[in-house]
């Protein structure tokens, strides 16, 4: 993958930077605020093979990326030379005030997952030092760790009004000082003493806004919505000091005076209403979080659930989480599953890698871009297997205490009882991994006999050898976008001489100004994308000479690419080349004509494809 041509795909596509008001990302997926949605051109993000999946939700358009969306992330601001607020104008469209809501929350607590995973690691990881009299809070290093491992909740209010103001295109440093203003030791120890305060003679209620997140929110949007107007009546010389001043002087009155504690109380009530649902039917409500959260991951609508989960964790715990683990642990079934179903290699590899991927990472698209949603069959068992694991986590009335927001087996200590968290979450994954195991993970194709039989080379092509080398399987390569499938099956060659040739006659569809990839489209319509190394892209060019550009013509065996073999090697770069079928789901079989480890020369059978009838 080239980040940098992946990153100006992408911005063309989403109708440039003009046309962005504001890029996020999550761990696996940018997420786009769009001025105006036809200038995108969805249908060709879909069909980038860079590109996993694309995703319209909540007033975002999202792009699944993968494991290394930061790098494209990066790329993505440097070109588009957004500034710090990620701000590139007013939208052009109207959003409804639901999609509003859940855009700005998830667009603000996003940037902050790093954070909150981290600091809800070390929470649980303190639990197991105490659990095994290791520490004890009287220790010092148990108060380090407590710090590093509390901070980011305590002073949620300030990390999320920078967050929030980049949303709205407001002052996010600003923003910041407003919410550290309800933070602050001396407002604090006023509501500790249990005093009565006023501000020009009006009450003032104290609350605590430590770990709160609807308080800043309101108050953040009310500050953009002042900091705009009062931008439009100071004059352009005066508003780099008069502007925070008025705006700070404004929004913290209002915001201890009225909007924190209408804030809080939201707060309050949303928590006091979801829990009421949950304990009205406590079984119930595992059976149909554990069977639907994955879609709402899906849409990219689960970050909206942070603010309610973190409120109910400042009463002392949370009742979502542990069933919506239920979910997750059953896509990690499915990937268990299909890896001892199958007798496909290219299948076995990527369920196997997805499902350890998953169980220590606690991210699970890879499962449900790569497997479950090409295999639709599986989302039924998805949907079982986690209404029956919610259901089991719901009468085990297992709680989070710690925040953390992912499954993995490092945050097991977050939830209590965690024995019986980790059995509800077992049998999930049993459930799940027995379903394909029995009843087969894909969707048996009715046969054509007559339509193979009245054109059956329409259906198949021969793929030959674009290098001389060593064959490997894809799987071997060192880098998860071609190991795990995401762009398509293919193969992987370890070359021993430095020429690229055409693997087929057919149309040059894409080239790289570094020179290191090439894909074409062959006369029967494969699409075949030729990767030469791993990371090469970083060469900038260095050692390689591309000798076609888009839109030539080409016959097989004629030579595309040139590179300096033991140079890049030299240089410390895998020299792994991938040969992918970008358009792989055309397909009902590719299958290696040389053995794994084999040796192949150019213009030799390498690849035989059969498409679907």
């Amino acid at each position: 993958m080239n980040k940098e041509t992946l990153a100006k795909d992408i911005l063309k596509m989403v109708g440039g930077s003009d046309n962005v008001l504001g890029v996020t990302h999550c761990a696996t997926r940018l997420r786009f605020r769009i001025n105006q949605s036809e200038k995108v051109e969805k249908s060709d993000l879909e069909q980038h093979p860079d590109i996993l999946k694309v995703v319209e939700s909540s007033g975002q358009l999202q792009v699944v990326i993968g494991s290394h969306v930061a790098d494209v992330y990066k790329e993505i601001e440097r070109q588009g030379q957004f500034d710090d607020d990620h701000s590139g104008g007013k939208s052009g469209e109207k959003q409804t005030i639901i999609s509003r809501v859940f855009s700005l929350i998830s667009g603000s607590l996003t940037p902050l997952i790093p954070a909150f995973a981290g600091a809800g690691l070390i929470k649980a990881l303190l639990i197991v030092l105490e659990n095994l009299n290791l520490l004890t809070p009287e220790d010092g290093t148990y108060a380090v760790l407590a710090a590093a491992g509390n901070a980011v909740f305590y002073f949620l209010p300030i990390l999320l009004g920078v967050t929030i103001a980049r949303v709205l295109g407001a002052n996010p440093y600003v923003a910041g000082a407003i919410g550290a203003a309800l933070l602050e030791p001396n407002f604090t120890a006023l509501r500790e003493a249990g005093n009565v305060v006023s501000f020009l003679g009006i009450p003032v209620p104290l609350l605590d806004y430590a770990s709160s997140i609807f308080p800043i929110i309101i108050a953040v949007s009310l500050f953009a919505l002042i900091e705009s107007n009062l931008k439009k009546v100071i004059h352009k010389n005066l508003q780099i000091f008069a502007v925070p001043f008025l705006s700070i002087l404004i929004t913290v009155p209002l915001t201890t005076m009225l909007v924190g504690p209408f804030g809080v109380y939201l707060g309050t009530w949303l928590g006091d209403l979801v829990n009421f649902l949950i304990n009205s039917s406590h079984i119930l409500a595992g059976i149909v979080i554990g069977g639907a959260w994955s879609f709402l991951v899906l849409f990219g609508l689960h970050w909206a659930m942070v603010p309610i989960i973190i409120e109910n964790l400042k009463g002392g715990s949370d009742l979502i989480v542990p069933l919506a683990a239920a979910s997750i642990a059953a896509q990690m079934g499915i990937a268990l599953g299909v890896f001892f179903k199958t007798k496909n290699k290219d299948m076995k590899a990527l369920s196997g890698s997805t499902f350890l991927s998953a169980i220590l990472s606690g991210i699970t698209e890879p499962i449900l871009y790569g497997i479950i949603l090409r295999h639709r069959k599986t989302m039924i068992y998805m949907i079982v297997a986690g209404a029956i694991g919610g259901a089991l986590i719901a009468t085990f009335k297992v709680e989070l205490v710690v925040f953390n927001f992912f499954l993995n087996v490092f945050t097991f200590p977050a939830q209590s009882p965690m024995g019986l968290y980790i059995l509800g979450i077992v049998i999930t994954i049993v459930i799940a991994a027995i379903l394909p195991i029995l009843f087969g993970y894909e969707v048996k194709q009715p046969k054509k006999e007559e339509a193979d039989e009245k054109d059956p080379q329409q259906l198949n092509e021969q793929i030959m050898s674009p290098l001389s080398g060593q064959v490997k399987a894809l799987q071997q390569v060192e880098d998860v976008v071609f190991s795990s499938e995401a762009m398509g099956k293919g193969i992987a060659i370890e070359p021993d001489q430095g020429e690229v040739v055409a693997p087929v006659d057919g149309v040059i569809s894409v080239t790289m100004e570094s020179g290191h990839a090439v894909g074409l489209v062959s006369q029967k319509g494969a699409e075949i994308l030729i990767h030469v190394g791993i990371d090469t892209v970083k060469l900038e060019g260095k050692y390689f000479t591309c000798l076609v550009k888009q839109g030539d013509e080409v016959k097989q065996g004629q030579p595309l690419i040139r590179f300096e073999l033991d140079k890049i090697i030299e240089a410390g770069y895998p020299i792994s080349t991938p040969i992918v079928i970008t358009n792989t789901d055309q397909y009902e079989q590719i299958q290696e004509v040389v053995p794994f480890e084999g040796q192949v020369q150019k213009n030799q059978d390498l690849l035989s494809l059969k498409k679907k009838s």
